[in-house]
């Protein structure tokens, strides 16, 4: 019978066929050891001497490394695997013999891996942080489609800028000028408008030169925007959606997170409601902390939300900030028009902001003039301003980094490794 690893368990004291790659093996006299993955998971033949031909036994101690099979076996029970169960392998069938597999069990350093990436994903740790980013991706989907949204995807290509035109990937769009997206928002308000509450999933670009362990020139984004929303039930939403990412990672990735040695005390404790505290009482933490350099107006660097998140166990909202260093959308607070009604939520440990969001400008009047501010061309932003001229409403959107938000959850320190094949500001390979 032919099955996966990762359907073993129902197959206890059976003989099946799994089709697997070798990632690593050891053998004494009388025993080898395969640890055999096959997409789904990772398991260990055990090949006995006394118990297979002498052809299988020869085979098993000669097969290299990333080496693909068929393995026919049985399902035993393994109470000193992490995974719980082992094959008893009786027959093994080789598909194709790797030979001088460049990424051995020794160490390795950064750049080599990276330009190895393609193979670098087989190994059990990279496997785990993809399984990880997966789960994410598949409890987004249920959440907001549980609570009434409908996805609708924005376009990549794009004749305006979200937030500006500095750090966009300029490209010629036939005899105009395009740029790639850096944010779906704009369009999902205008989905919002006709559908109520939406979301996006898909990549957006950002040009900017920064080589961080937060940043990646390419990298994918949540987006909701809610119509009849405002900021204050906005806030709920995200802080709803982040528990219910980090609790189905604790009950569905069990496995991968001990594999990554993840500390899951610390997810226990992402669980809504969330603390919020406004831009101008983290300015004055920071100042206690040390900052005194740090001046009202200025935005957040990645060692003040590291600063400011060190005092919360749970993540933090930080609200209120100030307009001018906000995009232009974002509406101004009725009782202190300086600053807007938004919020960044700061993940715990040092990984920063893993939400932007904020209640978005409802009137017209107002738009218009913010138009002016920034200089926007009216050809190219006359759509965006049209939402706010046929029936408009307050409405509330925001923007979640996947790839942050998996290296948070997974406890990975740089984000190269918690997307397939990252761009970054030196790579574009493989």
């Amino acid at each position: 019978m032919k099955t996966t690893i990762d359907q073993v368990a129902k197959h206890l004291g059976q003989e099946v066929t799994i089709g697997a790659w070798l990632a690593n093996k050891r053998s004494s006299g009388k025993i080898a050891f395969l640890q055999l993955r096959d997409g789904t998971g990772f398991i260990q033949g055990v090949v006995v001497k006394a118990e297979v031909a002498e052809e299988t036994f020869n085979l098993a101690k000669s097969i290299t490394q990333e080496t693909s099979l068929f393995v026919t076996g049985t399902v035993v029970e393994d109470t000193r695997s992490p995974f719980g169960y082992e094959l008893q392998v009786k027959e093994i069938e080789v598909i194709h013999q790797a030979v001088d597999f460049p990424i051995t069990p020794k160490e390795h350093g950064t750049e080599f891996l990276m330009d190895n990436r393609h193979l670098w994903l087989r190994s059990k740790k990279q496997h785990a942080i993809i399984k990880i980013r997966n789960e994410i991706i598949r409890a987004t989907y249920q959440f907001f489609s549980e609570n009434g949204y409908i996805k609708v995807d924005p376009p990549i290509l794009t004749g305006s800028a979200a937030e500006g035109t500095t750090e966009l990937f300029h490209t010629q769009y036939f005899e105009e000028e395009a740029y790639l997206s850096q944010s779906g928002q704009l369009y999902m308000e205008a989905a919002a408008m006709a559908f109520g509450k939406v979301f996006s999933f898909g990549p957006t670009f950002r040009a900017e030169k920064s080589k961080t362990r937060r940043h990646l020139i390419e990298f994918w984004m949540i987006e909701p925007e809610m119509a009849f929303m405002d900021h204050e039930e906005s806030l709920q939403v995200q802080e709803n959606y982040v528990s219910y990412l980090a609790q189905s990672v604790l009950t569905n990735c069990q496995l991968e997170l001990k594999t990554l040695e993840r500390d899951v005390t610390k997810l226990e404790k992402i669980k809504a409601p969330f603390p919020r505290i406004t831009y101008d009482k983290a300015i004055d933490l920071l100042k206690e902390k040390g900052f005194d350099d740090i001046e009202w107006g200025e935005d957040f660097g990645s060692p003040h939300e590291t600063a400011i998140a060190e005092s919360f166990d749970q993540p933090v909202f930080i609200t209120h900030y100030p307009a001018d260093i906000k995009a232009f959308y974002m509406k101004p607070d009725p009782d202190r028009p300086e600053v807007v009604l938004c919020a960044d939520l700061i993940a715990p440990e040092g990984y920063g902001e893993v939400i932007g969001g904020s209640q978005r400008i409802d009137d017209l009047e107002l738009m218009k003039k913010r138009y002016e501010e920034h200089q926007l061309t009216s050809d190219a932003y006359k759509w965006y301003l049209e939402l706010r001229q046929y029936g408009s409403v307050p409405h509330s959107g925001f923007g979640l980094g996947l790839e942050r938000t998996v290296a948070w959850l997974s406890g990975v320190e740089h984000v190269r490794e918690t997307i397939p094949f990252p761009r970054l500001l030196n790579r574009l390979y493989p």
